[in-house]
């Protein structure tokens, strides 16, 4: 089994703090990966509201639908997706 086959658990609990992490963490894996338009969709979300969080969310997992071999950014990007109701 390679690294990129493990099973996302499902956390549905995120606060603020976490969801910008994780955020932050799939545009530099982006950046890193040369996906310059999924790190740039991404771009700007600390202290976003939560309507343009979830554009620059979506934004990037439309960019990334065509690319199943980022799946891996793409599953930490939909857990994302399921916590934006808890962002206050």
């Amino acid at each position: 089994m390679s690294i990129h086959d493990k099973t996302l658990k499902l956390v549905t609990n995120l606060d603020r703090a976490a969801i910008e992490a994780r955020i932050s963490d799939v545009r530099k894996a982006a950046q890193a990966a040369g996906l310059a338009d999924v790190a740039g969709a991404l771009d700007g979300v600390a202290g976003a509201a939560r309507p343009q969080m979830e554009a620059k969310v979506r934004a990037a997992l439309k960019a990334l639908a065509t690319r199943p071999e980022h799946k891996g950014l793409s599953a930490q990007l939909e857990l994302v997706e399921i916590n934006l109701p808890n962002l206050k």
